[in-house]
């Protein structure tokens, strides 16, 4: 059966597969178009539950800036599933231990939450928004992949909060050039 939430969780992961507006990736709104993404810095109706998910991705964010790839799969419960673009997903926390083996000095993991929910019950919750990952390739070149992502949390019997889904979608190519200057070749 499923809940409310869960329909909204399914609506909610559709539209950011590639309906959701993106201005923090750089991305212009055509004229008088306003953005569908919420500023939690001006949201008068914060809850608690959103800060609590807010808190949650940065902390998240913080440990996965210091320790890679380890810290990533940390934060999921055993049977967390990471959904990543064009790979199998990786179910439980062992797999996704196993293809998250970066070290921060190699890959730099970094995202920013547009939005978060929290469930009616209060124990399952949601974050979405931007994330950046760079790296170099075989020739030393920086290489930026950028994209959309979501995270499903759930409070775990101890207490603990942990990442039960990750999914993200790259951007397309050429996503973010609409703005930029000509280069002299």
């Amino acid at each position: 059966m499923i809940t409310e939430f869960g329909l909204r969780f399914v609506l909610v992961a559709g539209l950011i597969a590639g309906l959701v507006p993106c201005t923090a990736s750089g991305q212009l709104l055509e004229p008088g178009a306003q953005s569908s993404a919420p500023n939690p810095l001006t949201d008068t109706t914060v809850k608690p539950g959103k800060v609590l998910l807010y808190e949650l991705e940065a902390r998240f964010a913080k440990d996965v800036a210091e320790r890679g790839g380890a810290a990533f799969a940390d934060w999921f419960a055993g049977d967390g599933v990471a959904l990543g673009n064009g790979a199998a997903p990786k179910i439980g926390k062992v797999a996704i231990a196993k293809s998250s083996n970066w070290s921060p000095k190699d890959y730099q993991l970094t995202w920013t939450p547009t939005d978060a929910m929290m469930g009616p019950s209060g124990d399952m919750g949601y974050t979405w928004g931007h994330y950046e990952g760079r790296s170099k390739d075989s020739h030393g070149n920086p290489v930026l992949t950028s994209g959309r992502y979501i995270t499903m949390w759930r409070r775990e019997p101890d207490g603990n909060w942990k990442v039960v889904l990750d999914a993200g979608s790259n951007e397309p190519a050429g996503a973010g050039d609409c703005c930029k200057l000509p280069t002299a070749n």
